[in-house]
């Protein structure tokens, strides 16, 4: 898994959000390393929950339409999976690097 794909369970793993709200999140929390692009974000997401990863509720909030993402008890998994891999590899990076 990519770390863009990781960090967009990341933060969907924290709280439901909708696209721009994911892109922005990902983008503070990985100062702007690993931010997906809107081009590359809504195939991402649709990936997901075409999977079964992700669940997509419409709101209507000040007269527009947003998709909110959540993750399915999948999904959680899904992020439980990819944060012990990342954690793992992370810590042989750490150690190269030093």
């Amino acid at each position: 898994m990519s770390l863009s794909r990781f960090f967009i369970l990341h933060v969907l793993h924290r709280q439901p959000l909708h696209g721009y709200e994911i892109t922005k999140q990902v983008a503070e929390l990985t100062n702007g390393c690993c931010a997906p692009t809107e081009g590359s974000l809504y195939p991402m997401l649709k990936e997901f929950t075409d999977a079964g990863l992700l669940s997509l509720v419409s709101q209507v909030v000040s007269g527009r339409e947003r998709k909110v993402y959540t993750l399915t008890p999948m999904g959680e998994q899904a992020w439980q999976v990819a944060s012990q891999a990342w954690g793992e590899v992370a810590a042989h990076i750490l150690r190269a690097v030093r």
